[in-house]
């Protein structure tokens, strides 16, 4: 785990941006279960499957958003900086009770309708994850002709133990706003910030200029969180479209050519010149397969 400054007994106000160590775990018979970490240790030591690439260390954090329970966001918020915390939460202050009427029965024809389920990798099991008229809900149970699917949050009627420290703040503006953009979209280390003369300069790389969820949602989310965090004059997103060279025509078969490995039958492998070829050819001139045709005939 990564040393903390000593501990500070101002707290943090809500709309601070900080950095936060943490480990969630849930409660199901007498049992915890990870189920968020930023410790490599502890991810290996509960055998937690994390998706590639995932980097470990402190994270971003806006408090008093909408990032982890209320009660939670609280506890954070209160918390001294680089102090370690770790605090209970019952199902009602962590993701709420469990409710009964939010399982609900479809049929399989309906669900084999839905986008995800047309796919040619389409599975369907016990937990697949389902969006069904606008509500994401887990599997549960299914039959040849129906589905139940169960849209409480995932750890709803679970207790949830939570161990945080607030690291530190974050107060420099360009790590601000890198900050804003990991929270925003993710891959915030691939983008370029400039904050001068309270102009704010962002590029953006190569892999986010052609993707749907930068350019249709976190794109102008964005621009009010940079807006309410580092008030500038003006934001400026950059992206570069560069041009390749192009290569001359002629310049282009000769480097190909040079390239291309000698033919069968050139003059290079040891056959005989062109001109030589079709006397040969008149010499000798090959039977036509009409007259070959009209002799085995008779």
């Amino acid at each position: 785990m990564a040393e903390h400054p000593a501990a500070s007994s101002a707290p943090s106000k809500s709309g601070d941006l900080v950095l936060l160590d943490y480990d969630l775990w849930a409660e199901t018979g007498g049992k915890w279960d990870l189920i968020d970490t930023t410790r490599a240790k502890v991810a290996e030591g509960a055998a937690f499957e994390l998706p590639a690439g995932f980097e470990f260390g402190p994270r971003p954090h806006l408090l008093g958003g909408d990032d982890f329970p209320g009660a939670l966001e609280s506890a954070i918020q209160s918390a001294p900086v680089g102090k370690e915390v770790e605090r209970e939460f019952s199902p009602a202050e962590a993701f709420g009770e469990r409710d009964p009427r939010l399982i609900e029965l479809f049929s399989m024809h309906e669900i084999e309708r839905l986008p995800e389920m047309r796919r040619d990798d389409a599975e369907l099991n016990l937990g697949t994850i389902l969006t069904i008229r606008g509500r994401r809900g887990r599997v549960v149970t299914y039959t040849a002709a129906r589905v139940r699917v169960d849209f409480n949050p995932p750890f709803a009627g679970r207790k949830v133990r939570a161990k945080f420290t607030v690291v530190e703040p974050i107060a420099e503006p360009t790590a601000k706003a890198r900050a804003l953009i990991e929270l925003t979209y993710g891959r915030g280390k691939d983008f370029e910030v400039h904050f001068h003369e309270k102009v704010l300069t962002i590029t953006v790389p190569d892999r986010s200029k052609f993707d749907l969820a930068w350019h249709s949602a976190a794109k102008a989310r964005l621009i009010e969180r940079l807006r309410s965090q580092l008030h500038p004059t003006a934001i400026k997103y950059v992206e570069e479209y560069t041009t390749p060279p192009e290569t001359k025509p002629s310049e282009a078969k000769k480097a190909k050519a040079a390239a291309a490995p000698p033919e069968k039958g050139t003059a290079e492998a040891g056959a005989k010149p062109a001109e030589e070829a079709d006397k040969g050819a008149a010499k000798h001139p090959a039977p036509k397969r009409a007259e070959h045709a009209a002799t085995k005939a008779d």
